[in-house]
């Protein structure tokens, strides 16, 4: 684990106290239980805005905190700790996009408004089933933008669209004219929708140069990384627990050394995750290509998740699949995870290609 500043530590720690006390998983069922489009609540997320989360990428002069990636990466990491289900992660990645390419005009009117937690934005960028698959069809023309995009994150609710186009980026008011949202019923019980854009007034960011696109997925893909890496430490923390207390053939079953095996190597994969993300949050403050860090980091949390998460419902047995335990939650969410931004596949064939092998 980084070493942490003293105002990173009061960060960790608040957000820490605050998902324990106030946004448990119970949270999450009730809110699933209670079939809200939206995928979260608006009075916790006005809350996470007032603790300043909602501001932490953007800078100090549009009403942010600036407080840096790696700070934003301590919060979402104990948000997935408890599946606590809100656009935090989402509304940062396109707000960094827009700080990234957005004009003087497109900050000033937008970035405020993120940064208070007034209006949720979300990127809008796959077509197909899979990340990167088939050729961009969104086309903008005559200052509107024309084409379909699939499983957008929090799309049912979201105000503000930052989408992919052929030839770029655009932002999109989500009171558009010409806009629709079909909502997609997905294994995590969150909000995704099928976003439809027939002559919708949009607005290019056309400041980031030409590695924008890339910037902007990685910036993404990133942030998926550490919302994984807490849904992994939280498993095999309950894992453990678990294995601590429940007693067959009249041992504990901690006792059994094959399983302590298993655990000590689950625990120094989960290690070596942290280990990338963390740097790819570091490389993210410290300016620079990020695109290594990314792929490395997305691709590690996509396999360590995949495999925490079977491992914690096989060590809980039969039981780890019923709803009443927590583990059957996380495992819903983490195929959606693993697939967001670029499958395990996916970042491994742009790593090889980053780095020319």
């Amino acid at each position: 684990m980084a070493v942490l500043s003293e105002e990173q530590s009061m960060l960790r720690d608040m957000a820490q106290d605050w998902v324990n006390n106030e946004s448990p998983v119970s949270a999450f069922r009730k809110l699933r239980d209670s079939g809200s489009r939206q995928g979260f609540d608006p009075a916790v997320y006005a809350e996470m805005a007032s603790m300043g989360w909602t501001g932490i990428v953007i800078p100090e002069a549009y009403g942010g905190t600036d407080f840096g990636w790696f700070s934003l990466g301590l919060v979402l990491e104990e948000l997935g700790r408890t599946l606590t289900p809100s656009p935090l992660a989402s509304s940062s990645a396109a707000a960094a996009a827009i700080v990234l390419g957005g004009s003087d005009e497109q900050k000033d009117k937008w970035l405020p408004r993120i940064a208070a937690g007034e209006i949720v934005a979300t990127l809008a960028t796959d077509e197909g089933p899979r990340h990167g698959q088939g050729a961009i069809e969104t086309r903008h023309f005559d200052g509107k933008l024309f084409g379909r995009k699939q499983f957008v994150d929090n799309g049912d609710s979201a105000d503000l669209f930052v989408v992919l186009a052929s030839d770029g980026w655009y932002l999109v008011d989500g009171g558009s004219a010409g806009l629709t949202r079909s909502t997609r019923s997905m294994t995590d019980s969150r909000s995704h929708a099928e976003i439809g854009f027939d002559s919708v007034p949009a607005t290019k960011l056309d400041c980031g140069g030409e590695g924008l696109t890339d910037t902007i997925l990685d910036q993404a893909r990133i942030l998926c990384a550490i919302e994984m890496l807490g849904m992994c430490r939280q498993l095999f923390d309950v894992t453990l627990d678990y294995l601590k207390q429940r007693i067959q053939f009249d041992q504990v079953l901690a006792s059994f050394q094959a399983l302590q095996h298993r655990m000590a190597a689950l625990f120094t994969e989960i290690e070596l995750t942290r280990s990338a993300v963390e740097g790819a949050l570091a490389a993210l403050d410290n300016g620079g290509d990020i695109s290594v860090t990314a792929a490395q980091a997305k691709a590690l949390a996509n396999d360590m998740l995949n495999t925490m998460s079977r491992e914690a419902i096989q060590l809980h047995g039969g039981i780890g699949m019923t709803d009443e335990f927590d583990v059957g939650l996380y495992i819903k969410r983490a195929r959606i995870l693993e697939n967001a931004f670029g499958n395990s596949a996916f970042m491994r064939d742009r790593f090889a290609q980053l780095l020319a092998f």
